[in-house]
């Protein structure tokens, strides 16, 4: 069994910080959907402003907000409007991985809308 990438929402804004609310990431649920994401899902986050890296947890988002959120102490290290992308992973035998494709969107980074 090997990781590969199965998911991921490339260069997408930050809405929020939100320092005071329990860890996660806060994601609108059209943004979920379009890459297959599921609440509660492990998720990478790598803000492209400043280099930092972090793995939380999926929260959804009010449905067309275009809301990126990132809560509790993941709020210290990403500020609102940096540019994230946002991976999850799957494992997956050596044969599946060689011909799996991921879902990836490039949501435009003014509103985070898919048009």
């Amino acid at each position: 069994m090997i990781e590969v990438l199965k998911s991921k929402i490339h260069c997408c804004r930050v809405t929020e910080a939100n320092l005071n609310y329990m860890g996660s990431i806060t994601i609108d649920e059209d943004l979920m959907d379009a890459v297959n994401f599921v609440e509660g899902e492990k998720v990478q986050v790598v803000d492209n402003n400043n280099g930092n890296r972090l793995v939380t947890y999926i929260i959804k988002g009010k449905r067309g907000s275009g809301c990126i959120c990132l809560n509790g102490a993941a709020a210290r290290l990403v500020q609102p409007d940096d540019i994230v992308i946002i991976m999850s992973f799957a494992s997956m035998d050596l044969e599946e991985a060689k011909t799996f494709k991921p879902a990836v969107v490039f949501p435009n980074p003014k509103d985070n809308s898919l048009s």
